[in-house]
C-alpha cells in the first residue's frame, strides 16, 4: 500500500535509479582492480627478477628462488631485455596455460569484458600475463599465475563496493525522500486535504485555501483552486439567499391561503344575505378572496426561511384550542366532525402561543380536511399530558389513515402532502416550529382506524 503512494513511488524509483547508476560504477570499478591486481604482480615479479640479475652468477639457491615467487603470487618470470627472452625464476606447473593476457595495449571494454570472465570463472586455471617493466628495466615482462586468488579477490573487493554502493543509495534515498516529501508530498497533501475540507462545507467561506507556496507550479495550483472555490462559495451564497427568499414566501402563502379560507367561508355566507348592499358587494367580494387564494397557491415554490425564535408565556390549553375551533369552524361541522379535549380545563402551557397556534392549526386542519372525505365524517381529539422532561400533546383522528409512501417524506415540504393539491408544507412548518422549542413532532401511529401525531416541549421547572 505504501508504494501505491506517490512517496513510495518516489523512494522505489529513487533507490532502483541509484543501484543502476552504482552497478554501471560497480564493473568499470571491478575491471580497474583488476588491472591493477596484475599489475602489481608484475611489479612484483619485475623486482624479484632484479634481485636475481644483482648476484655475481645470477643464480639464487633454491630456497630463495621460491621465496622470490612466492612474495610476487606468481609462478614464474620471464623478462625480455636487449631484444633476448630470459627465464629468470621458475617453478614447475602442473596445470596448462589456459588464456593470455597483455595489459600493453587493451581497450576499456576488453579489460572489463575479461574482469567479467575472471570473475564468473568458476575453475582452478593458471593465466599468462604480458606487461612493460616500470621504470625502463626491460622490454617486456612476463609472468604466470593461478587464477583463483585473483578471483577471490576481485571477489572481496566487489563486496566491498556493493556494501558502500548500499550505504549509497540507502542514504541518497532517504535523503531524497525527505526532501521531496517536503518540499512536494507535503504541499500536495495540504492541498488535497484542503480540497476535502472545503467538499463537508463550500459554503463555509473560512475553508477557502489561502495560497501560500513558493513553489511556481504549486502556488498556480493553489491561485486556480482559489478562484474556482470563491466562485463556487459565492454561487451556493446566492442560491441559498434565493431559496430562503423562496421558502419564506412559500410559508407566507401557504398559512395566508389557510386565513383566507376561513375569510371565503365567511364571504360565502355573507352573499346570502337579503340586504341589498350586502348582496351587492358579497360577489365582488367573493372575487377577490378567490384571487387571492389562487395567488397564494400559486406562489407556493422551495426554499428555506428561518423562523423567529420562539417567545414562550404561559397560558391555557383550552384557550388556544377553542380559538383554533373557532377559526376552522369546527363548530359548525358538527354534525360530521367532532372535537374531544382530553385534558384538564386547568391545563397550562408555556409555549409562544402564536406559534403553537400554527402548530395546531395545522394538524387540526390536516385532519378536518382528509376526515371531510369520508362519509361519516370523524373524531378529532387532542391529548395532553405532563412528564418529567416535559408536556405532550395529541392530535388524533378516526381517518383512514396514511399511506406507506407518505410516511419517509412525511415532514418535507412539497412531498409529505396526502391530499389532493395539498403541497405537503403544514407538518413542515410545525416540525419547524416545534423543533424552534426544542422539541420534536413525530408520527405516533397511523392505520385504518386513524392517525395520531405526538408533540414533545421540554418545560422549564
Amino acid at each position: 500500500m505504501f508504494f501505491k503512494t506517490l512517496s513510495g513511488r518516489f523512494l522505489l524509483l529513487t533507490i532502483i535509479f541509484v543501484m543502476v547508476a552504482e552497478v554501471f560504477i560497480f564493473v568499470p570499478s571491478v575491471a580497474r582492480f583488476r588491472v591493477e591486481y596484475l599489475q602489481q604482480r608484475l611489479e612484483l615479479a619485475q623486482l624479484a627478477s632484479l634481485a636475481l640479475l644483482a648476484t655475481p652468477d645470477d643464480m639464487v639457491t633454491p630456497e630463495l628462488a621460491n621465496e622470490l615467487l612466492a612474495n610476487a603470487e606468481v609462478l614464474n618470470i620471464v623478462l625480455r631485455r636487449n631484444e633476448m627472452r630470459e627465464l629468470i625464476l621458475s617453478n614447475p606447473m602442473v596445470e596448462p596455460v589456459s588464456a593470455t593476457y597483455d595489459l600493453r595495449d587493451a581497450g576499456p571494454f576488453e579489460l572489463i569484458k575479461d574482469a567479467m570472465i575472471a570473475l564468473f570463472n568458476n575453475r582452478d586455471e593458471v593465466i599468462r600475463i604480458i606487461g612493460r617493466p616500470v621504470k625502463g628495466a626491460g622490454i617486456e615482462i612476463e609472468t604466470t599465475l593461478e587464477i583463483m586468488p585473483l578471483r577471490y579477490a576481485m571477489l572481496e573487493y566487489g563486496r566491498n563496493i556493493f556494501l558502500i554502493s548500499l550505504l549509497i543509495s540507502v542514504f541518497s534515498s532517504a535523503m531524497l525522500f525527505i526532501a521531496v516529501r517536503r518540499l512536494m508530498v507535503r504541499p500536495i497533501r495540504k492541498l488535497v486535504q484542503n480540497m476535502m475540507d472545503y467538499q463537508q462545507s463550500p459554503e463555509d467561506a473560512t475553508r477557502v485555501i489561502k495560497p501560500e507556496n513558493r513553489v511556481i507550479e504549486l502556488r498556480a495550483a493553489e491561485d486556480t483552486l482559489l478562484d474556482l472555490q470563491t466562485q463556487l462559495t459565492g454561487s451556493l451564497k446566492q442560491k441559498e439567499r434565493l431559496a430562503q427568499l423562496g421558502e419564506a414566501v412559500a410559508k407566507i402563502s401557504h398559512d395566508l391561503r389557510n386565513i383566507l379560507t376561513t375569510t371565503q367561508l365567511l364571504a360565502d355566507r355573507i352573499e346570502t344575505s337579503t340586504d341589498p348592499t350586502v348582496a351587492r358587494i358579497a360577489p365582488k367580494l367573493v372575487s377577490s378572496v378567490d384571487r387571492a387564494i389562487n395567488l397564494c397557491e400559486q406562489t407556493l415554490t422551495y426554499g428555506k426561511a428561518e423562523e423567529a425564535p420562539p417567545r414562550p408565556e404561559l397560558f391555557l390549553l383550552a384557550g388556544l384550542v377553542e380559538e383554533i375551533t373557532d377559526n376552522e369552524n369546527l363548530h359548525d361541522d358538527a354534525e360530521k366532525i367532532s372535537l374531544r379535549c382530553d385534558f384538564q380545563p386547568g391545563f397550562e402551557l408555556s409555549a409562544d402561543r402564536e406559534q403553537m397556534f400554527r402548530v395546531l392549526g395545522n394538524l387540526m386542519r390536516n385532519a378536518r380536511q382528509v376526515m371531510e372525505t369520508m362519509p361519516n365524517g370523524g373524531e378529532i381529539c387532542i391529548r395532553a399530558n405532563h412528564t418529567p422532561s416535559g408536556v405532550q400533546l395529541y392530535v388524533c383522528d378516526t381517518g383512514p389513515g396514511l399511506p406507506e409512501a407518505a410516511k419517509t417524506k412525511l415532514f418535507q415540504p412539497f412531498q409529505g402532502s396526502v391530499r389532493k393539491g395539498g403541497t405537503g408544507l403544514g407538518l413542515a412548518i410545525a416540525a419547524e416550529l416545534v423543533r424552534g422549542h426544542g422539541g420534536n413532532l413525530e408520527l405516533a401511529e397511523t392505520s385504518s382506524e386513524g392517525t395520531c401525531f405526538r408533540i414533545f416541549l421540554p418545560q422549564k421547572h
